[in-house]
């Protein structure tokens, strides 16, 4: 088996993939990670995927409103730009994401494994699975194509 395609968010290749724009209808749990002195400022989560990830002081820590347990980090200023509290502790995304199937850069074999090399860290998947998502900073991240129809609507 091949070694897995790496891919960072300085890659030429993501100005040729067909990304294509999806926003978030879905209200989200988030909580400030902000620790206090003398604490750890830093935390390693591990994510319902299997992603080990690293939350750092002032990220935002954001679930799904029906699985609190499984959280993942977003920076503090991507947090500001991409997302607007609606009520203490809930938020939406009101960013729109790019969206663009990892096959596109396997050349469609499905089966290939792809690490993405995202802000807090990085993951491999297998490219059928998932997309590769961009964000408002040119951050990426590999995005769970099952959850596309379900979360993701495409903007028109």
């Amino acid at each position: 088996m091949p070694k897995p395609l790496i891919i960072t968010s300085n890659d030429l290749i993501l100005e040729k993939l067909p990304f294509k724009p999806y926003r978030a209808a879905r209200e989200r749990r988030m909580i400030p990670f902000l620790p206090e002195e003398g604490q750890p400022q830093t935390r390693v989560i591990e994510t319902r995927s299997g992603r080990v990830l690293t939350v750092k002081r002032g990220d935002i820590l954001i679930s799904e409103m029906d699985t609190p347990e499984f959280v993942w980090p977003v920076d503090a200023a991507i947090f500001e730009a991409s997302y607007e509290v609606i009520r203490p502790g809930v938020c939406i995304k009101r960013a729109i994401s790019w969206l663009a199937p990892l096959t596109e850069l396997t050349d469609g074999d499905p089966d290939r494994e792809v690490t993405v090399v995202s802000l807090e860290g990085t993951n491999t998947v297998r490219a059928g699975d998932y997309y590769l998502a961009k964000g408002v900073a040119g951050e990426i991240w590999a995005y769970d194509a099952k959850k596309v129809g379900k979360i993701m609507k495409p903007v028109e």
